[in-house]
């Protein structure tokens, strides 16, 4: 599984915005220059942590962006599951239907299952809230 870009600056985003808007709106502008992404790469970015409801945006001269929850109830699965096309450790197990002809015989598949039920709960178990603090126990 590689994480793209795309994931990673959504952690990121996140984790700005748990610490920056606790009282105020989060301009695009501000995350882009703390963050040093560009302005229109973290519009998209943004646009799919919005469509996915986990930040809301307000309009106007203090408008800017907010999360919609408490640090501690985003899961890193469910940012990465929000941002990434695909978080499968292997082709054959992204959730499209599989077409690899091998599958019903594949002796590796069920390695590959294993250890992508394993980062699910990994990623599942772990918070925004985890991440700022730094806390990443197994």
């Amino acid at each position: 599984m590689k994480i793209s870009t795309k994931g990673r600056y959504a952690l990121r985003v996140l984790v700005d915005l748990a610490e920056h808007s606790v009282d105020r709106n989060v301009s695009i502008r501000e995350l882009a220059e703390r963050q040093k992404i560009s302005d229109k790469y973290l519009e998209g970015i943004v646009a799919r942590l919005g469509a996915a409801g986990y930040v809301k945006s307000v309009r106007g001269k203090y408008g800017g962006y907010q999360l919609t929850k408490e640090p501690k109830d985003y899961t890193v699965y469910d940012i990465l599951a929000a941002t990434e096309d695909s978080i499968a450790v292997v082709a054959c197990l992204e959730e499209e239907v599989n077409t690899c002809p091998m599958s019903d015989g594949c002796r590796t598949l069920p390695l590959w299952e294993h250890l992508q039920n394993h980062l699910r709960e990994y990623m599942q178990s772990l918070t925004l809230q985890d991440v700022i603090d730094r806390r990443f126990s197994v």
